[in-house]
């Protein structure tokens, strides 16, 4: 039985103007995620992963295509309507540092979002008092720190409180851009297993964002990857490790250290100039990094196509 759509991405675009021309920050992007799934985005640096998280819940307004959440088409929701919207959809971001106002306690951070939601009045103290412990307590921060400020806490400690900050509405759909790149390894892993519990308990929608594909092969249920703007391949996470079609997703997994020291992989190194991603050229974006690429792959843009169930790739070859 088909899971219920939560989310449906068509065509989105997103150009940023520049001095040197356009920049296609994400460039014709459609998928669509069901409820209490994860869809992992992968690429490296500069593809347009956050950028893409980001302009579907309206941080950055599209410049073509459509968004719709729960079936309603909010592409051109207007402020009114998209701040009822925050609750349902919201976002941790990378740097837990940046992203927490260093004047604020750990509670205050907490409970701005329910009072700019109209959740509990500042008069009900006992009641926010009541509400911030329920959520500290719920991604492990001991009471003790209800009044420290972000610079007095680690790493792990800043992102659960942003964590939190999320968990506050109860959304539906949150995009993870990134959440653990900024942390230290042995952090890491408690962040992940936190976010997999608390999807297992509140039946969250993700959009999981990394440049790491070890990280979303245990927390995704599909995997998209993205070169330069443009999907490439998408398919479920399984499929992807077992057989993956696209040269650069190949690339990207050869890419994943394995802890043995006895085990000697086959890297597939890349080489040749990336395309700009200012009025980039016809055709494939990845050809000019490709030892496959033939003058087909750059004569007009590459469709994606559905080479078996499920398996979507965006290559002449396959």
């Amino acid at each position: 039985m088909a899971k219920e759509e939560l989310l449906r991405v068509e065509n989105l675009k997103k150009y940023f103007s520049t001095h040197s021309g356009m920049l296609h920050a994400v460039d014709d992007v459609s998928f669509s995620l069901a409820k209490g799934e994860t869809l992992g985005v992968v690429g490296e640096s500069g593809c347009g992963k956050s950028t893409l998280g980001r302009t579907i819940i309206r941080l950055h307004e599209p410049t073509g295509g459509k968004i719709f959440f729960r079936g309603e088409d909010i592409t051109d929701a207007d402020k009114k309507r998209m701040k009822e919207l925050r609750r349902d959809m919201q976002i941790i971001f990378q740097d837990p540092f940046a992203s927490l106002n260093p004047r604020m306690t750990v509670s205050q951070t907490i409970e701005e979002s329910l009072l700019i939601q109209g959740l509990f009045s500042r008069r009900d103290k006992e009641g926010l008092r009541k509400r911030v412990h329920e959520l500290m307590d719920l991604v492990g921060l001991s009471e003790r720190l209800v009044n420290s400020y972000p610079h007095e806490l680690d790493g792990g400690r800043r992102q659960r409180i942003g964590i939190a900050r999320v968990l506050a509405l109860n959304p539906e759909f949150i995009v993870c851009d990134e959440p653990v790149s900024a942390l230290d390894v042995s952090i890491q892993a408690q962040i992940l297993n936190l976010m997999q519990d608390l999807q297992d308990s509140f039946g969250f929608s993700y959009l999981f964002i990394t440049h790491d594909l070890s990280v979303v092969k245990h927390l995704s249920n599909e995997i998209m990857v993205m070169y330069l703007g443009k999907m490439v391949e998408k398919c479920s996470t399984a499929d992807l490790f077992r057989n993956p079609r696209h040269p650069y997703t190949k690339a990207l997994l050869s890419a994943i250290p394995v802890p043995d020291p006895d085990f000697h992989a086959d890297r597939i190194l890349l080489e040749g100039e990336i395309s700009s991603p200012i009025d980039p050229p016809a055709g494939c974006r990845f050809a000019a990094r490709c030892r496959y690429a033939t003058d087909r792959c750059r004569q007009g843009d590459i469709p994606l196509r559905e080479v078996e169930p499920g398996h979507f790739v965006a290559c002449v070859l396959d």
